[in-house]
């Protein structure tokens, strides 16, 4: 074993020291010192992680076990963690993409009172511990430990200003949406242990336990581990809780929207990538609620008028396209596009939270316009985040959207299709949103106007760096067809996705079929582009009407909230308060407290027995003779 993967614990236990440090010492910790060490460890655990994947290329990888977390006569569970491809790739995001976020909050969150900036920084240094541990465990029950953590950190970072009920709200719907997944989760791990009595990658994932299970237990059991990733990747039906992930601060959302939470239902998936090439049926499932949700979420972006809601509904839609490749089997492209759009997502959110910076808290991009005077920087790396969202080449968003597609189409042209029309309206809404927040004139208020700036340099300096990373970031996986050995990616994780690719029937497709193909999804989402460019270049909000039709559906986000609340929140809460009402206080309480009342009742008719008068007592002891006289003849006779 490579000397740095003994020190690999030191990855997740430094953010955890950073929680602790920064949490127990925020009534004394000053804000510079908050900050510092908050981003500190995180920049530490990504020294770590580069030094750990550098050996990882050299084709060196690790199991590291430290303790047993559950020993018993027939089963163990070591608390280990693996270091391979897969996971040293994901400890590069997210430390990564983590430490820009850390660096930009020290300035986004400064106007924070002291102890509550101490606070937000120690939550996030446990968000990053929890994603940690879910990357690094080395079997499913760490995983879960880590996957419960990002639930915990997601519901503090979103109510984290608790003091306003909408924020509160938002951040308990995304606490009970993932519990509903995580069951899933839990139940899949239950079954594993059950029908092989491991967990451990490592066991689970070898010939001779995969030969114990039948088809009818892999369906069940990646089924099961499948609601999971719905509820923690926000896919339909349990995906209304991202957009109101909102509610959190502006680098809380990129935290969950690019390099944490939301990706750990695809980490799941591609770490169990064997399971599901074994199970077609919830791959077709997969395929189809990730095309679902891309598609959906698309269309409820382009009406949206919150920067913010806008990227939300965006993520939902990019995690689509990331479901859809694991649908059909393209696991190396849809881990590809997670580290693209880790890169170009917190380059948007950042980008948004610069905006809203300046604009003294306004999100409307209705009273924006004409920003790209005052916020030079801030205005070249949003369009860089727009352009590779877009997927215009050569951005990174290009290779990854396209390997995807690639194989969607190698599937099912008609999934090709669905692909296409999502990214076009990806590439509408980006522009749409771009060209209302930067372009044209500025619609705010004068006050607004006059304190418009450029942010500081803890701000633009985390903008610039990503915005490289999404010029470039997809170069690592240029296709065969442009460059032969040019898909770096795919040759790294490539022990990761052996054992699926060996069972895994080839769909070969043509080089000018695959060139047609990206020429024809390149030039739609270039026009959906442009057409977003001429609409909205001269917006003016006074002539804006309200939506009706079709178009007030989409603003109002298909109804989804309004129809959970019809068939699942107000049924339930009327059969609560029909248990809490009649069940519990009628019922149970009922008979509980009766019983003390006819208790009580029967003292104090008892009590008129003990009346202290000597005549009453004899009278009560003739009495009590003649009825042991009667009995004693009554039994004689």
């Amino acid at each position: 074993m490579s000397n740095i993967f003994k020190f690999i614990w030191l990855i997740p236990l430094l953010p955890l020291l950073g929680f602790l440090i920064t949490g127990l010492g925020r009534n004394f910790l000053s804000k510079t010192a908050a900050g510092f060490v908050g981003s500190a460890v995180i920049f530490a655990s990504f020294v770590i992680s580069v030094l750990a994947f550098l050996q990882v290329k050299n084709g060196d990888t690790a199991a590291v076990q430290y303790f047993d977390l559950i020993n018993i006569k027939a089963f163990k569970i070591a608390f280990e963690f693996k270091i391979d491809q897969l996971s040293s790739l994901f400890l590069l995001i997210i430390t990564g993409v983590g430490f820009l976020i850390h660096v930009y909050s020290t300035s986004y969150m400064h106007d924070e009172p002291t102890k509550d900036f101490s606070k937000y920084f120690s939550y996030l240094n446990l968000f990053v511990f929890s994603m940690l541990v879910l990357v690094m465990g080395g079997n499913y029950v760490i995983m879960f430990i880590g996957w419960e953590g990002v639930g915990l950190c997601s519901y503090l970072l979103i109510g984290y200003w608790f003091k306003n009920n909408e924020y509160t709200n938002a951040a308990k719907k995304a606490f009970i949406m993932n519990r509903i997944g995580d069951l899933g989760f839990l139940l899949a791990v239950f079954w594993l242990i059950t029908k092989l009595g491991t967990v451990s990658y490592d066991e689970v994932f070898t010939a001779a336990n995969i030969a114990k299970l039948s088809i009818e237990d892999i369906t069940a059991i990646t089924s099961l581990f499948f609601i999971g990733a719905i509820g923690k990747s926000a896919q339909i039906p349990l995906y209304s809780w991202l957009p109101d992930a909102m509610a959190g601060p502006t680098p809380v959302s990129a935290l969950i929207h690019a390099a944490t939470m939301v990706t750990a239902g695809i980490y799941m998936i591609a770490r169990s990538n064997i399971l599901y090439t074994m199970a077609p049926a919830t791959q077709h499932v997969i395929a189809i609620v990730g095309l679902t949700t891309a598609i959906v979420a698309a269309t409820i972006a382009i009406k949206q008028n919150d920067i913010k809601k806008v990227l939300a509904y965006s993520t939902v839609s990019q995690l689509g396209y990331m479901f859809l490749g694991l649908g059909v089997g393209a696991y190396t492209g849809a881990v590809f596009h997670v580290m693209t759009h880790a890169f170009f997502k917190a380059l948007l959110f950042l980008g948004a939270g610069s905006v809203i910076h300046a604009m003294s808290g306004e999100q409307d991009m209705r009273n924006m316009g004409g920003l790209k005077k005052y916020m030079s920087i801030t205005h070249i790396t949003f369009l860089i985040g727009c352009i590779a969202i877009a997927g215009m080449p050569p951005f990174s968003g290009f290779f990854s959207k396209d390997e995807i597609l690639a194989a969607a189409f190698a599937e099912h042209p008609l999934l090709w299709v669905a692909g296409v029309a999502g990214a076009m309206m990806t590439a509408f809404y980006m522009f749409r949103l771009y060209t209302m927040t930067f372009l044209g004139k500025f619609r705010g208020t004068q006050e607004q106007e006059h304190h418009l700036h450029e942010s500081p340099g803890a701000i633009t300096f985390p903008l610039i760096v990503l915005a490289i990373l999404a010029i470039m970031g997809g170069w690592i996986g240029i296709p065969e067809i442009f460059i032969h050995g040019g898909h770096k990616l795919e040759a790294f994780l490539e022990p990761i996705f052996a054992g699926s690719n060996a069972i895994t029937v080839k769909h070969e497709m043509s080089h000018n079929t695959e060139f047609l193909l990206m020429g024809i999804s390149v030039l739609l989402s270039l026009f959906a582009l442009l057409f977003g460019l001429k609409k909205f270049s001269n917006y003016n909000k006074q002539s804006d009407k309200e939506n009706t039709g079709f178009a007030k559906v989409l603003e109002d986000k298909w109804y989804f909230d309004e129809l959970y609340k019809k068939i699942i929140t107000r049924p339930l809460r009327n059969v609560s308060l029909f248990f809490n009402n009649v069940i519990e206080k009628k019922g149970i309480d009922g008979v509980v407290n009766g019983t003390g009342k006819f208790i009580n009742y029967g003292s104090r008719q008892l009590r008129w027995l003990q009346s202290g008068q000597v005549g009453a007592y004899v009278l009560l002891m003739v009495i009590g003779m003649l009825v042991l006289f009667i009995l004693q003849l009554f039994i004689k006779n």
